[in-house]
């Protein structure tokens, strides 16, 4: 079995393109029930999944890169699951929350703070170890 130079990366990369997947597939569905090809026809549900969906693909691939990078760099291994663990259950909660109620919820709260803190505190790492190299 090889090693990845990234292989903490690729784990927490493989969880959210499965998170992605069943989100997808939600709208999917949505589509395939509504009969709605384009856009959300007008109904909520279909627009809120779209928008589950929408704002998971808008976060992730930032943080991604910014894990790899600190990876790369041989950032701390603890520190590299912290991170790849609190964004991963922020962006569950986050979904599980923006799917109960379009308004503020207690899980988008805490999943959007949760995404927040972990790539602003990723990308200090990383500029923080790249200037006391």
């Amino acid at each position: 079995m090889t090693t990845l130079p990234v292989a903490i990366t690729a784990l927490y990369a493989g969880l959210l393109a499965l998170l992605v997947a069943i989100l997808a597939l939600v709208v999917i569905r949505l589509r395939q029930t509504l009969r709605v090809g384009i856009g959300d026809g007008g109904n909520r549900d279909l627009a809120r999944a779209i928008r589950v969906h929408g704002n998971a693909i808008e976060s992730i691939p930032l943080f991604l890169i910014l894990l790899g990078l600190y990876e790369l760099d041989r950032g701390n291994t603890t520190l590299l699951h912290v991170f790849g663990a609190v964004f991963f259950l922020s962006r569950v909660v986050h979904a599980w929350g923006l799917f109960g109620s379009s308004g503020a919820s207690t899980g988008r709260v805490a999943g959007t703070v949760g995404t927040y803190l972990c790539v602003i505190g990723l990308a200090l790492t990383n500029l923080i170890k790249l200037f006391n190299a």
